[in-house]
């Protein structure tokens, strides 16, 4: 049996990783792939369908909840190795990135700070080896909020366990929700947060990223009986469940269903009893009870 703060039915943490928030690569790759010449249209105009921050803090405001954000600190693929340029994926990984030390950018995080949101960090594809690139990503990130961060996401879920969540405690993060599956969903019948070295590092495992849920299954309706029973598998065990939705896909007109799906997500674990958040606000409360049991 888990132990969750306040006495609340379970735990539902409330996560999102910033990879792309400029729609780049993505228009003329959709534009040829969908046979779509609209998806054209952010090239060309100012719109910036991946820019869903203050739809985010909107939703999340009215239902009276927080979230976790996890900003990436990409290299960009120039400063790679030749031989990675032609890599298969590379420009999957490193196109379309963005400079976390832009204004727009740090502008957003402050705004998210200021507000109550977690700010953390979404290590990028290669730090998961690479203690001293980790740390400076960390650092750069804390410079931008003038205070610490608790935790944080690799991208890609790229961990080598434990050794990545030995270099996330040698650098000071205190948590990381990196344990999970970006093809499945569920539990895996792991129903608490994870103690890889039995202290005061925890590991939160991803319960449910919202592609591999909906890609899983034929509907959104559908999509949202899943929710639904994971919600009650979470109450049956007086579990933590984390959830991960990409800013992107809050963008209805080109990934219709998913905002809906993660409103109702929320105001369906408010309803049940749960207690939403961040994962930082969660792990600040958890060694709260941990300390004074």
């Amino acid at each position: 049996m888990t132990s969750v703060p306040d006495d609340s039915a379970f735990a539902l943490c409330l996560t999102h990783d910033v990879d792309r928030p400029y729609k780049t690569y993505q228009a003329p790759y959709y534009a040829v792939t969908e046979r779509d010449p609209s998806q054209l249209r952010s090239l060309v105009t100012a719109e910036r369908p991946y820019w869903q921050f203050d739809a985010i803090r909107s939703l999340e405001a009215e239902l009276g909840v927080r979230s976790s954000f996890y900003f990436l600190n990409e290299k960009p693929l120039r400063e790679k190795p030749p031989r990675e340029w032609v890599r298969p994926g590379a420009w999957q990984l490193y196109a379309g990135r963005y400079d976390i030390t832009d204004d727009e950018i740090v502008d957003a995080i402050r705004t998210l700070d200021r507000g109550g949101w977690e700010i953390g960090l979404h290590g990028s594809y290669d730090s998961y080896d690479d203690r001293d690139r980790l740390a400076a990503e960390k650092a750069t990130l804390e410079s931008i909020l003038g205070h610490e961060i608790v935790g944080g996401r690799q991208h890609y879920l790229n961990v080598d366990r434990p050794r990545t969540w030995r270099y996330h405690r040698e650098i000071g993060l205190r948590y990381d929700a990196s344990l999970g599956s970006s093809d499945d969903y569920g539990f895996d019948g792991r129903y608490d947060v994870v103690r890889p070295f039995d202290d005061e590092f925890v590991v939160f495992p991803l319960t449910i990223m919202e592609t591999a849920l909906v890609e899983n299954t034929p509907s959104i309706d559908r999509a949202w009986s899943e929710c639904r029973r994971l919600l009650t598998e979470a109450a049956e065990n007086d579990a933590v469940a984390t959830v991960l939705w990409h800013p992107r896909y809050m963008n209805e007109a080109e990934f219709p269903g998913y905002r809906r799906l993660y409103r109702r997500l929320i105001e369906e674990a408010l309803a049940m009893g749960a207690w939403v958040g961040p994962c930082g606000e969660y792990y600040d409360r958890l060694e709260t009870v941990t300390a004074n049991a």
